[in-house]
């Protein structure tokens, strides 16, 4: 095991010395680089030097001998630094008295790339000169190892002799590595020294353990002291020789106490030992600027801590001890730490780990008051921690949360012992967030915090009283009071600070302390005064706001508004109140009611009234007349609710009209919404019927709501509501306008519409075959009466040609195609001319002559089909007078008779002139190419069905009348066609 030991110490030495060289590596490299960009800077500088060219001699005259040379003057001027700004000089003339020799040829060295180098030098360094020292210091351990387990094997050496020749041995090491750094030899390399001293200090190790767990020489307790003075002469070491002893320190310190065997462990002894090593290396750490020796540190100390807490069984000796220790680790040890601009990181982290470890220790120990308070102190450490580390400030959430956390699974907790740490909790870290709160570094994670403890800490105490459960509780209502104190406090500081207007941090605690009135309301007050409570709580906040001339805690205020609305059906067990707003007749306390669905509507009217210039006006509106409606509704009989709601629609446009109060938009949109929601039903009740009649199936008044019902629910509010859109004419947007209004004049038609029918009361098929058509007759000429009046009350086409077109597409489909007396069981009357044949063709022709005047140019682009149509209505009354006359007010059951059907073919062949004549004179050629159409149609019928079926003068007769009317048309035909040919017509 020792041997085992040993060779993972020598591994982790190994590694951290290559992590070392690394570094240095890294080090030599950069001042490498620093040198040679130096030097290139210097070349350059050098290249600028500008040398002034040297006059060339004068050559001597040929017939005299060559004189020796003389002199020449060389002139250069003098380099200056350019950091030196000196005055201009004449250059320096300077004599040479020796001749100038021509510049030799520079020599081109090879060039050595510096990144081969650089990596030739550090595989040499590290493989050549640094790796066989440090091996060679692990060789000597584990030498030392080798010859005790041989002396252990051959039985030359007693386990005394072993142990103190392996303390002597590692004591020879360490000297021989303070000789080491005093002989000249190897003191240059301090790699020797530091191998030697690591040696010495695993071999002090190795022999103290031997005695202590193989020989049983030493009890626990003194094992434990030897190694920790081992420990402390490594640190010692470390600061001599370097990073092999502190390594051997930092893992002898921390495997110390599982190192010595003990069945008792004195866990007071231990944390202190645990501080004090940790202690020790974490100022070693800064002392020498190893970063990672104090980080290992604090997470060996952390993992000891979590492992005590873990364990259990701890006393309160004990529990303190496991307590301050996690405190100095967590905050006192980091301070001494690293002290550059990233310490705040390992401060943070060991801080947040130092609160979950005491939440841990207090919820295994029982949630005592000594484990609380505990944490009491780490508390008041993080929050020390954070004024003068700013940076931290964020991490305070983390011991603050998680208080509240462990507070809630207290299991059973005694009240006073609860209310002993919703105190603490509330003084630690409420107290500095009020005080930071306001000043220059203070923000809205003070005002978060101050949040937090005010609603978190009341909900703590609210799960231990009442759990999830909501009743009256006046305790409850005392401490949600007491809570509130914090963001009220908060506010009261801040109040006259000039720069808080409109702050974030002033309406987030206006809010906070809105709500907690709130809860006190609740607790203290009966339930069905819920929604007064919180209107008027929301009132007050309003007025404050504006007190305090803060706009956006105004605004936020409405949220409140919205609550007490909320609470009115919510506090409604029944939902007696709420089934009123539905028109369910239900029996309640009609002045209770009133006062719980009054209040939310008058505050929302006072708010409305109050942020009149404010985006929040316009919603804010539309939600105070929704809770007028209900509150309407509480006194107001069910009959009555819908034509108080237009009525309520009547009033609001006149206030709009008046003071041009475009934010009451959303009021009236409201009530609008809340009107058609009554018609609803009714007018489904009306659809389904209509639809049906569609397809021919009678329109009966069994299938329509009652009289009253359509009046109430449809007719009288859909005409308020066309009154009150006509005061807002030109009010709002014309499209919106115009959407509206075809909406409540198509609600007010089909009211009309049903109480119609509950005038002529058609209630089975026999009814209908008698006052169908004449039922139809009357609806139509009402249609076209309203849009005569719109006419001439010179609206717009678009709102006199609606009524009109009805009139006509509703004649032309039920009483000309779908209801047609000659096809279908349908009274005419028992009268020729007076009856309902001639009203209902002149209806037709009504329409569309008004429609001509209505919207002539969209008459003029339907020109033909208007002309098919009057041609078809006059065949069809003819036709109809015709066999009227034959079989009286019901054309179906009687059969048609030889004779009619003669006359048939006469009325035929007399429209089809009467088509021509038109059309020759109003020069209208499709009037002329009816008459063709319909003439052909005569020829046929009188070929086709009166040749065979009349006999003797009936046959005669018809072709007669035939022939002439034949030789009649074809004249007219010919002569006007020849007269149009003069007129170059055609």
């Amino acid at each position: 095991m020792i041997m085992t030991l040993i060779l993972f110490v020598a591994l982790v030495v190994v590694g951290a010395l290559l992590f070392d060289t690394r570094r240095r590596l890294s080090e030599a490299e950069a001042q490498a680089s620093e040198a040679l960009s130096i030097a290139q800077a210097a070349m350059r500088k050098a290249e600028e030097v500008r040398t002034v060219p040297v006059a060339a001699p004068v050559a001597p005259p040929e017939e005299q001998p060559a004189p020796p040379p003389e002199p020449r003057e060389v002139s250069a001027p003098v380099v200056r630094r350019a950091a030196y700004q000196a005055p201009p000089r004449a250059p320096v003339v300077v004599h040479v008295t020796r001749p100038v020799e021509p510049m030799a040829e520079p020599v081109v060295e090879p060039v050595v790339s510096h990144a081969d180098e650089e990596a030739s030098s550090g595989f040499e360094d590290l493989f050549g000169r640094k790796l066989p020292i440090w091996g060679g210091g692990i060789t000597l351990l584990v030498a030392a190892v080798l010859l005790v387990r041989y002396s252990i094997e051959a039985g030359l050496l007693s386990p005394l002799v072993r142990t103190i020749g392996g303390w002597l041995f590692g004591l020879g090491l360490i000297g021989g590595a303070e000789a080491a750094r005093r002989i000249r030899i190897v003191a240059d390399d301090p790699r020797v020294a530091q191998a030697l001293a690591g040696a010495g200090i695993g071999s002090l190790y190795a022999a103290t353990l031997a005695a202590a767990n193989l020989y049983g020489l030493i009890g626990p307790g003194l094992a434990f002291g030897a190694l920790t003075a081992i420990t402390a002469l490594a640190l010692g070491l470390a600061l001599r020789f370097g990073v092999p002893s502190a390594i051997l320190g930092l893992v002898g310190g921390v495997a110390t106490p599982v190192l010595v065997q003990s069945d008792a462990p004195n866990v007071p002894l231990l944390a202190a030992y645990l501080a004090l090593v940790i202690g020790g290396l974490t100022l070693l750490s800064r002392h020498q600027r190893w970063f990672w020796l104090g980080v290992s540190a604090l997470i060996g100390g952390a993992g000891w801590s979590a492992l005590l807490i873990i364990a259990g069984g701890l006393g309160s000796l004990s529990t303190a001890s496991v307590g301050m220790l996690v405190i100095v680790l967590g905050l006192g040890l980091p301070l001494f730490g690293r002290d550059d601009d990233r310490a705040w990181m390992v401060q943070g982290a060991t801080a947040a780990v130092a609160a979950l470890q005491l939440a841990m220790l207090v919820a295994s120990g029982g949630f005592a008051l000594l484990n609380w308070g505990l944490y009491g102190l780490l508390a008041i450490g993080f929050v020390g921690l954070t004024i003068w580390q700013a940076a931290l400030r964020p991490l305070i959430l983390l011991p603050l949360v998680t208080a509240l956390i462990l507070a809630a699974i207290w299991p059973e907790p005694a009240m006073t012992h609860l209310g002993v740490v919703m105190v603490g909790i509330v003084l630690i870290f409420g107290g500095e967030a009020l005080w930071r709160l306001w000043r220059a570094d203070g923000g809205m994670l003070e005002a978060g915090r101050i949040v937090a403890l005010s609603v978190g800490g009341y909900a703590v105490c609210h799960w231990h009283v009442l759990g999830v459960e909501w009743a009256r509780d006046i305790r409850l209502s005392l401490v949600a009071a007491a809570f509130a104190l914090l963001p009220v406090a908060a506010l009261a500081i801040g109040w006259r600070r000039a720069d808080r207007h409109d702050d974030l941090r002033f309406g987030t605690l206006g809010m906070t302390a809105g709500a907690m009135a709130i809860v006190v309301a609740l607790m203290a007050l009966p339930g069905w005064l819920a929604p007064v409570s919180i209107a008027a709580i929301a009132v007050g906040l309003l007025l404050t706001a504006e007190q305090a001339g803060d706009a956006l805690l105004a605004r936020n205020a409405a949220a409140y508004a919205v609550v007490a609305a909320l609470f009115a059906p919510l506090t409604d067990p029944a939902l007696a109140e709420t089934s009123r707003l539905f028109g369910l007749t239900v029996s309640t306390d009609m002045m209770s009611a009133l006062l719980r669905w009054a209040a939310p509507a008058l505050a929302g009217a006072f708010f409305t009234w109050r942020l009149w210039d404010q985006p929040v006006a316009r919603p804010l509106a539309g939600f105070a007349a929704l809770l007028v409606y209900g509150a309407a509704a509480q006194v107001i009989p069910a009959t009555a609710l819908a034509p108080a709601v237009a009525l309520g629609l009547v009033a609001i446009a006149e206030v709009m009209r008046r003071r041009y109060a475009a934010e009451l938009l959303p009021a009236f949109g409201v009530l609008g919404l809340i009107a058609w929601g009554w018609a609803l039903l009714p007018l489904g009740e009306w659809f389904l019927p209509a639809g049906a009649s569609l397809f021919g199936d009678p329109f009966l008044v069994r299938d329509l709501p009652s009289l009253a019902s359509s009046i109430e629910r449809v007719l009288a509010p859909a005409l308020l509501a066309g009154m009150a859109l006509f005061r807002l004419r030109g009010f709002s947007d014309a499209v919106s306008w115009r959407a509206a209004t075809a909406g409540a004049a198509a609600a007010a038609m089909i009211g009309v519409h049903m109480a119609y029918k509950h005038l002529f009361a058609i209630d089975d098929a026999l009814m209908f075959e008698s006052l169908g058509l004449a039922e139809r007759t009357v609806w139509q000429v009402l249609l076209l009466g309203v849009g005569v009046v719109a006419w001439r009350a010179k609206l717009r086409w678009w709102a006199a040609l609606p009524p009109v077109a009805m009139a006509l597409v509703h004649a032309v489909y039920y009483s000309l195609w779908l209801h047609d007396p000659l096809w279908a069981p349908q009274a005419v009357g028992p009268w020729p001319v007076a009856n309902l044949i001639v009203p209902m063709a002149a209806l037709i022709f009504g329409a569309l002559l008004l429609a001509e005047r209505v919207a002539p140019q969209i008459a003029t682009r339907a020109a033909r089909p208007i002309t098919i149509l009057r041609m078809a209505t006059i065949l069809f009354l003819g036709l109809a007078s015709l066999r009227q006359i034959f079989c009286g007010s019901l054309f179906a059951p009687v059969p048609m008779g030889s004779v009619e059907d003669i006359g048939r073919s006469v009325i035929l062949i007399l429209i089809a002139i009467g088509f021509l004549l038109w059309g020759i004179r109003v020069r209208a050629r499709d009037w002329r190419i009816g008459s063709l159409v319909l003439m052909l149609a005569a020829v046929m019928k009188v070929f086709l069905v009166d040749a065979s079926g009349a006999e003797g003068l009936l046959r005669i007769a018809s072709f007669l009348a035939l022939g002439f009317s034949l030789i009649g048309l074809g004249w007219l035909y010919s002569r006007y066609l020849r007269v149009d040919a003069d007129r170059g017509v055609m």
